[in-house]
């Protein structure tokens, strides 16, 4: 008796399924994919041995694709982000902001700097030299005893050869800007610590916002990691184009290393061409 039930109410069902498909039909409801067989669906039995059976539940699933075996539907594909309603919702890399500042404003700010203990042992503060226009800056990170002395960066056997690097590339000295995370010289021409580079740091951003190059050469780890922040070394990073607020920055080996090691001028001589290429392909895009 209980068979007899459950088989009378499917073959119910399965009839109410058939006239719901063709009353969709008639109204136009596009993507009804079931086809009605050719013959009747043939009554379950009492005497069946498993009243629902595959072949009647087929049949009476209205949007199952009769062609072929059955397959499972693959996912709708998940839009990217950038084709969402609201666009692309990354947070832009920031944008250096040109400055109105002019240097003689930095200086003026600079004073007479007793910040850090290195004014203790100078001679002169040595604020950046050269073309104020410039498309190419050169970062080290700190005068030796010829630029305390002269009060001007790079003037010693380093910036001799820094020099020639530029005029290699195409360009004269007077052509770019060169300068130092810190302005007087360490004792002994050792690195600035940390808390010294970060006194002086800031005046050295205030004249690249000034500037706005297109290029900064960061020479050496000391330069490297205060205007990038990077935690790799220089023999890393070397040779790739890195980003400072949206200006092109290529580290690279500081000229006074090269001395001791002329192996590495091969390397150097690689990344400078880099740039040399850039600004090339850059002038031609914007002419």
């Amino acid at each position: 008796m209980h068979h007899k039930t459950e088989s009378s109410d499917l073959n119910s069902l399965i009839n109410e399924v058939r006239e719901q498909v063709a009353y969709f039909k008639e109204l136009g409801v596009e993507g009804i994919a079931y086809t009605p067989s050719e013959s009747p669906v043939k009554p379950i039995s009492a005497n069946d041995a498993n009243p629902i059976r595959a072949t009647a539940l087929s049949e009476a699933v209205p949007f199952a694709t009769r062609k072929g075996p059955a397959t499972t539907a693959p996912p709708a594909p998940v839009s990217p982000l950038a084709d969402s309603l609201f666009g692309d919702l990354a947070v832009p890399p920031p944008r250096l902001e040109k400055s109105a500042e002019t240097f003689e404003d930095i200086w003026a700010d600079i004073g007479d700097c007793t910040r850090c203990p290195l004014h203790q042992g100078r001679t002169h503060i040595v604020n950046s030299d050269g073309n104020r226009r410039a498309r190419l800056m050169f970062v080290g990170e700190a005068p030796g005893a010829d630029e305390d002395a002269q009060a001007r960066p790079f003037v010693g056997r380093a910036g001799q050869l820094l020099t020639k690097i530029i005029e290699a590339i195409g360009l004269k000295r007077e052509e770019v800007l060169i300068g130092n995370v810190n302005r007087c010289r360490p004792p002994g021409n050792r690195p600035p610590t940390p808390e010294e580079a970060e006194m002086c740091k800031p005046f050295l951003l205030r004249e690249i916002a000034s500037v706005q190059p297109e290029v900064i050469v960061v020479l050496g780890n000391t330069a490297m990691k205060n205007l990038l922040a990077l935690k790799q070394g220089i023999t890393k990073v070397r040779g790739q184009f890195q980003d400072y607020q949206g200006v092109k920055v290529m580290p690279t080996f500081h000229p006074a290393y090269l001395l001791r090691d002329p192996s590495k001028k091969k390397e150097t001589w690689d990344d400078l061409k880099k740039v040399r290429d850039y600004l090339d392909n850059t002038r031609k895009s914007e002419s």
